[in-house]
């Protein structure tokens, strides 16, 4: 079991990497936008099951072995990369207006929601480094590393499920802009413009 104030303490030091935006607050602009703040469980939902593989592969070393090899590690960089930036061309193409046959215009499905929200988390390296990097600080080798690491996962998790709802509420309160097609586009475009230049990060650095 970890300590409570291990706990309170990683959270602290993750803090600041939630709070910067990232593909989740991306994607969760651009759904909440279109289809209103039920559109924003599946994007908190896929990127807490990403958490959570990122946590298993930590338990299983599997995270470890990519982050020692320079060659599984950039292919894992690269692939994430070209999912985001492919994402964000995709997004920017959503964009265009078809005000003439608004009839055609169908919601996103959930699932597919829920998987861009899944991969955008599960093919970022940074996601796994916090596993590799700040996890082990806050753990007690003496004691079973897999209920820690769990925990501190669920800690992590329940930190951006508050942070991204809190992002939905604020949406939804400005709720007289998002369902004018101006605004709509706007954000869209916004919203591709963060997950291409989040694509391209991930590759050069």
């Amino acid at each position: 079991m970890v300590h409570p104030v291990a706990v309170a303490g990683f959270l602290v030091a993750i803090l600041p990497l939630i709070a910067t935006p990232g593909a989740s607050l991306a994607l969760l602009v651009q759904h909440v936008t279109g289809g209103g703040r039920r559109r924003a469980l599946p994007v908190v939902l896929g990127t807490v099951t990403g958490l959570y593989v990122h946590a298993a592969l930590a338990i299983a070393g599997l995270s470890a072995l990519v982050m020692h090899s320079s060659v599984a590690f950039t292919v894992i960089k690269l692939v994430g990369a070209v999912y985001l930036i492919g994402l964000g061309l995709w997004t920017w193409r959503s964009a265009t207006p078809r005000e003439a046959a608004p009839a055609r215009r169908r919601p996103r499905g959930t699932d597919s929601v829920y998987a861009q929200a899944f991969l955008a988390n599960v093919l970022n390296p940074k996601a796994a480094a916090i596993y590799l990097t700040l996890v082990p600080q806050f753990v007690t080798p003496a004691h079973p590393l897999s209920g820690q690491i769990l925990t501190l996962a669920t800690a992590h998790a329940l930190l951006i499920t508050l942070w991204l709802t809190a992002w939905s509420f604020l949406l939804a309160r400005a709720s007289h802009l998002l369902h004018t097609p101006r605004f709509k586009r706007a954000a869209t475009r916004a919203t591709s413009a963060i997950l291409i230049t989040l694509g391209i990060r991930a590759a050069v650095t």
